[in-house]
């Protein structure tokens, strides 16, 4: 049986490029005889609040997407993460590091547009960039799937020497600044931080393919093109590329649904499944939803948001117009989500971003 999922972050009210990703998640599985379910990803206690997590599920109820089950809550799971971050400090492929710019947003689902940084050890061997197949990704695309734009590399000893893959590290940390005798992992030397680091995972110079419904083959060199990530911040909160790898493996989820601008944490997710043998689901990005700047909607685009929507708008007609936005009618005729079900198709839906005008 398909089971897909929709797995919003409560950090603010949905808009409309969040409905068009539930929508075609949703319509995906369902046309498939399958199940949807919600999962609130509320790993980050800073930005994440309950009350926003019930305005979401209000949202999708209003809009006719119910979903099968009772919603998951990430802030309730952690146990079950920790369990499985064991299982890499076992397998030794964990380090601890300071060099975290980028550890408060790693609870979230990292898109291209966030400028996140992406963190390198040094290369044994001089760097070039790899000439591996890659998907067909939207007109004006980059053809390499290189780091998203504002993304950046620095190179360095960010591995702490002695740590991933030393079998003698335990689950303690100490500010020793090196790794010595007593297996502890301290701060780095060169960034005078205290106390403890965010754990990362190691990559090898390893490639790593997928095929994704919507945009076709993708292979990745995790080295080259991701780096080492974050698995857990330093604050103790899980990181979302853990957190959404375990948690779609336990539910028995199928197929994700999602924008392409997360096509890159596919391998990644590939990859961490695998250390942990745990499955991996299929695939399906779908384009973005952008503003006249280019700029994938967001919850700034207040315009959109659903507040202002279902004040101006019928369910129906929002639905009718994601539904001809999605390329599944010539029209923006107002439909449920029931309406548009035996319409449905991966092969009706653009690959390229889709210009969406604000207004007032």
């Amino acid at each position: 049986m398909t089971i897909g999922r929709f797995a919003p972050s409560p950090t603010g009210r949905m808009h409309l490029g969040n409905i068009f990703g539930a929508l075609l998640s949703w319509l995906s599985a369902k046309s498939n005889g399958g199940r949807w379910l919600l999962r609130i990803e509320d790993l980050d206690p800073q930005r994440c609040r309950r009350e926003y997590g019930e305005l979401l599920m209000d949202d999708l109820r209003w809009l006719g997407l119910d979903w099968d089950g009772t919603p998951i809550y990430q802030s309730n799971r952690t146990d079950i993460y920790s369990a499985y971050l064991e299982q890499l400090r076992k397998q030794g492929v964990i380090y601890e590091c300071h060099r975290t710019r980028a550890d408060l947003l790693s609870t979230m689902a990292p898109h291209e547009s966030d400028g996140r940084v992406v963190v390198h050890r040094e290369s044994p061997t001089s760097s070039t960039s790899p000439t591996s197949p890659t998907p067909a990704l939207p007109e004006g695309e980059s053809s390499t799937p290189a780091l998203p734009k504002g993304r950046e590399n620095y190179p360095g000893k960010t591995r702490l020497s002695g740590t991933a893959g030393n079998p003698g590290i335990s689950g303690e940390t100490g500010n020793s600044g090196e790794t010595g005798n007593s297996g502890e992992i301290g701060n780095s030397g060169e960034t005078g931080a205290a106390g403890p680091g965010a754990l990362r995972v190691e990559v090898p110079h390893k490639k790593v393919s997928i095929t994704d419904g919507h945009y076709g083959p993708l292979t990745v060199d995790l080295y080259e093109q991701v780096g080492d990530f974050v698995v857990r911040r330093k604050d103790g909160a899980y990181a979302y590329q853990l957190a959404v790898v375990v948690d779609d493996a336990l539910t028995g989820v199928t197929e994700v649904v999602r924008g392409r601008d997360l096509l890159l944490s596919a391998p990644q997710q590939t990859f961490l499944a695998k250390l942990l043998d745990l499955p991996a689901p299929r695939y399906f990005h779908f384009p973005l939803l952008i503003n006249e700047a280019g700029q994938r909607l967001s919850k700034r685009d207040k315009s959109l948001d659903m507040s202002v929507l279902r004040y101006k708008y019928r369910a129906q007609e929002i639905i009718g117009y994601l539904g001809h936005l999605a390329g599944l009618q010539p029209k923006p005729t107002p439909m449920t989500p029931q309406q548009l079900l035996p319409l449905f198709s991966w092969g009706l839906v653009p690959q390229e971003d889709i210009v969406v005008k604000l207004t007032n």
